[in-house]
């Protein structure tokens, strides 16, 4: 009950050309309490045209049609502003810099943890608008 308290203010977006990856996401975040929607691809969630006005991005970086930071860059275009977090199974300097340019939240290494992760979007949820 406490989790679904924390974090009934937003929805996390969680966009990643895995599905056993977003399976888990999903799984992982909705035991947390959070409302979760989740995208098999850049694409998808660019044609969604109902995204919520509360809500944290999770984004994988490697994706097939747009990387995750061109993905935000994309929305960003589109005056979306939400917060957003990178996943990536691996985190370099010039990828943090690239993602600190962007206006990523934060660039978290895979495997995640599920506190860091729950954490860092609820900071985010906080700090949004």
């Amino acid at each position: 009950m406490l989790a679904g308290m924390l974090a009934d203010s937003g929805t996390v977006l969680v966009v990643d050309d895995d599905a056993a990856v977003r399976a888990a996401l999903k799984f992982a975040l909705e035991v947390e309490g959070f409302e979760v929607r989740v995208y098999d691809g850049p694409q998808a969630l660019l044609d969604d045209g109902r995204l919520p006005d509360r809500a944290c991005l999770v984004i994988d970086y490697r994706m097939p049609e747009l990387d995750g930071i061109e993905l935000v860059d994309a929305l960003r275009r589109r005056n979306v502003t939400l917060p957003a977090i990178l996943i990536s199974g691996r985190v370099s300097k010039q990828l943090q810099t690239l993602a600190r340019r962007s206006g990523l939240t934060r660039v978290l290494e895979k495997p995640l943890s599920d506190t860091t992760l729950v954490e860092n979007i609820r900071g985010a949820l906080a700090t949004a608008g």
